[in-house]
């Protein structure tokens, strides 16, 4: 082990307040795993939530472990240092449990390799008596674990705090009963929400479609979601408090889910329904907050949707703190946010407008007119805040060449409209590839190829460059088609992931897919046929393959879907029968 290392986690956890360090003792030693940077995942909200539910217990020690960043991964990679925790600097190795939270497909391959650089067997069938348990929750181990079922033994399905201490408890009574490694896992698999892939066996037809899953005896045929009814049972807000992260705030969820219906939006879809924190609540927590100086960061999918909104506002500046937002929707964010966001020293106000022409709004039931976004620039204008960003999307189902011009045409008068303003800032547009996700009712939809992306890519940044103060960033499509694969896929792909983040990643997920006998095209360009099994289809998120499909022939008919509102049961989520949507 090198010394260094071991060094440089002793300083970072000295500049940290709140975190736990449990005497092992009795205790079952879990090691939660964020599989990017320090910097990154400290910004993470659920690593937080996770951290304090489980050092709560009286029969866990929660340690964190983290990817090493770009420095620093070569001196263990040539010094054969294994992975190890912030608050003990104890090898990944050796802890009985290693929970993983995977919020992006790009992050499998770091997964694997913090498995492989700390000699873990990245094959799950090959683990034994002696190999610690490997689960993994978070976003994408809900929407579809498939891609890493062989490297993976258990997944939380679903809102961690509803599943993971249901997890611990089958976990330690196996432990109590001396149950081998199998045995244990059956067990976990009767955990509602924990879904153990090696007790389910595929088939696929002669052109590689998947035509069942079968489970073993015992195994739920149906491993259905976990969320959290009531939000004020389970504190959400930053535990172990750090300056070296992405988001330099003290972060507090003021809402989780979303009932906006966008339906390329995974995320809108695995997370229902919409449920808000009591401002009292928060309120609490933000006072918490102040011994440590911070800048509140709210999070929630969009933070101008909280119907206390304004009133939580002027709680926060009363206090003396400044305040940040994780997004807002333009149209429904006030003059008190904004005029707090620019006294709280906020530079650039983003809005998400997705797409640039109200056709495509429509498609993908966005629900914002451009008149929301004018609105928001003049508010951003009058609160003297001198940037603007949009999101946009291209690829999109049912784009047309049309729907790309209107992207540089609204943005030139939008970037007009700040002038007129006298905003002397930049407007920038981050222009992102649509990825079709599951639980979508992009779910069938191809991907859009490269070669269109590229043009499209060519045709907007052409068209602007002669607006100074105009920037574009373009996402990789290169990257996108990846995310694609790993989102649609299934665990076919699990061997060519492994051997991938073995060399370099994400750049070896194709060859090495080709040299499984697998072909990219048929996770991209594919249209998946309504009756086709999809690889996720063993997964309940409360609502029917038959209402996704609903969703989609209303986006190609240009339909809306209203938001959510309190007694609905249209989708299945909040009640017992599906309502048809008229």
């Amino acid at each position: 082990m090198d010394h260094r290392l071991k060094s440089g986690l002793v300083a970072r956890l000295a500049k940290e307040r709140g975190y736990a360090r449990r005497p092992a003792g009795g205790r079952t030693r879990f090691a939660l795993v964020y599989p990017n940077t320090y910097f990154v995942g400290m910004s993470n909200l659920g690593l937080h939530i996770i951290y304090d539910l489980l050092n709560r217990r009286g029969d866990t020690a929660c340690e964190r472990v983290f990817l090493p960043d770009r420095a620093e991964l070569p001196r263990y990679e040539r010094t054969r240092t294994p992975m190890m925790s912030v608050e003990t600097q104890t090898p990944l190795s050796s802890f009985a449990v290693i929970g993983f939270i995977v919020s992006f497909e790009m992050d499998y391959f770091h997964l694997v390799k913090m498995l492989l650089l700390s000699r873990v067997n990245p094959h799950a069938a090959a683990r034994g008596a002696r190999d610690p348990i490997v689960i993994a929750g978070g976003p994408c181990a809900t929407f579809n674990p498939e891609p890493l079922a062989g490297v993976v033994d258990a997944f939380v399905i679903g809102e961690g705090e509803e599943a993971v201490a249901a997890f611990m408890d089958a976990y330690h009574e196996g432990l109590r009963l001396g149950e081998d490694r199998r045995t244990l896992l059956r067990r976990l698999a009767r955990v509602p929400g924990i879904y153990v892939p090696s007790l389910y066996t595929p088939s696929y037809a002669a052109d590689g479609r998947l035509t069942a899953l079968v489970p073993a005896a015992g195994a739920p045929p149906v491993v259905r979601r976990q969320w959290v009814r009531d939000l004020d049972a389970y504190p959400a807000h930053t535990v172990v408090v750090t300056d070296d992260t992405e988001f330099n705030f003290y972060l507090v969820e003021t809402a989780r889910g979303c009932g906006r219906h966008c339906r390329f939006c995974m995320a809108g879809y695995c997370f229902r329904c919409p449920r808000n924190r009591s401002l009292a609540v928060i309120e609490a927590q933000v006072r918490e907050a102040l011994s440590y100086g911070k800048k509140i960061g709210l999070m929630g999918a969009a933070i101008s949707d909280y119907p206390e909104i304004d009133a939580l506002c002027r709680a926060i500046i009363g206090t003396g703190l400044s305040m940040s937002v994780a997004s807002f929707r333009a149209d429904s964010v006030t003059r008190a946010l904004v005029e707090s966001l620019a006294a709280s020293g906020m530079r650039t106000l983003t809005l998400a407008p997705e797409a640039g022409s109200a056709r495509m709004r429509a498609v993908i039931n966005k629900g914002i007119e451009e008149r929301h976004l004018f609105t928001a620039v003049d508010l951003g204008a009058a609160a003297h805040i001198p940037n603007f960003k949009l999101y946009i999307m291209v690829g999109l189902p049912f784009e047309e060449d049309a729907d790309i011009e209107a992207i540089v045409d609204l943005a030139v008068r939008l970037r007009d409209r700040m002038d007129e303003r006298g905003c002397a800032g930049t407007l920038t547009l981050s222009v992102n590839p649509f990825v079709p996700k599951p639980f979508t009712p992009f779910q069938w939809m191809p991907m859009a190829d490269k070669k269109r992306l590229d043009a499209i890519m060519k045709r907007i940044v052409t068209s602007l460059r002669r607006y100074r103060k105009i920037v574009v960033h373009f996402e990789s499509p290169k990257e996108a088609l990846v995310q694609a694969i790993l989102a649609r896929g299934d665990r076919r792909l699990s061997e060519a992931l492994i051997r991938a983040a073995g060399r370099r990643g994400a750049k070896d997920l194709v060859p090495e897919m080709k040299a499984e006998g697998l072909s990219p095209d048929f996770y991209l360009t594919r249209t998946w046929a309504e009756d086709d099994l999809l690889p996720w289809e063993h997964l309940d998120m409360g609502f029917t393959k038959r209402y996704l499909r609903q969703e989609y022939v209303r986006a190609r008919e240009l339909k809306e879907t209203p938001r959510c509102t309190d007694g609905c049961t249209r989708c299945g989520v909040c009640g017992s029968a599906e309502r048809k949507v008229s």
